[in-house]
């Protein structure tokens, strides 16, 4: 069951916000880096790139902007604040993330394999992390939790779905699509769908043990 109650913990639900998509940030790196597939939103952003200039990380707001006026439709409802610090943060993120010098694409095959299940694990990992803190989702989350409500669907269904068609877009476009791309495809869905409720008990465990820290102190 999800804790709403979110009185007096806007600080640390902040926090795990911010690491949740540093965490997502990096696995979304590894795995362009891995330079096996990239994912399939990334496969539309760096098509973008390579049509029309920028830089992936721009892109990935402008998509993002996009996106969340189609979650704000679907939901009927104007997205949380975080929603749209999500889109800012995780394209800037990304610009730095592939700035960093050792950010390199390994030699041996095996350590292309390596970065990219990493990647894909991390890029899961770290978004069921923020969505726990419940300070809003991103514009592709958003519009995935815009459609599960909707239509009743499981997360691992409408995910795999999302991420088939970004992906033909984004190879109609000349994004980067190899194995990689089809196995991310098929796999983000369901690590998904197994990784958020395991944040959330994680994040109101850990934001439940800080409430009673709080009170004993008090009293």
């Amino acid at each position: 069951m999800i804790n709403n109650n979110k009185i007096g913990q806007t600080g640390p639900r902040f926090i795990i916000y911010l690491l949740g998509l540093l965490v997502m940030s990096l696995g979304i790196v590894l795995l362009i880096v891995a330079d096996l597939g990239a994912t399939p939103w990334d496969v539309l952003h760096v098509g973008l790139y390579y049509q029309l200039g920028l830089s992936i990380g721009t892109w990935s707001i402008i998509v993002g902007i996009l996106v969340l006026a189609i979650a704000a439709i679907i939901g009927k409802e104007m997205p949380k604040a975080g929603a749209y610090l999500n889109m800012i943060l995780i394209g800037i993120f990304i610009d730095l993330y592939l700035l960093l010098p050792f950010m390199t694409t390994p030699e041996t095959i095996w350590g292309k394999f390596i970065m990219f299940a990493c990647g894909l694990l991390i890029n899961c990992y770290g978004m069921g992390m923020y969505i726990s803190a419940r300070l809003g989702t991103g514009p592709r989350d958003s519009l995935m939790m815009a459609l599960m409500n909707r239509t009743g669907w499981k997360v691992a269904y409408i995910r795999s779905s999302m991420e088939i068609i970004v992906l033909v877009i984004g190879w109609q476009l000349g994004g980067p699509v190899f194995w990689g791309t089809i196995v991310l495809s098929l796999a983000t869905g369901p690590i998904v769908g197994a990784a958020l409720p395991q944040c959330q008990r994680f994040t109101n465990k850990l934001l439940a043990r800080m409430k009673e820290r709080k009170v004993s102190i008090a009293s």
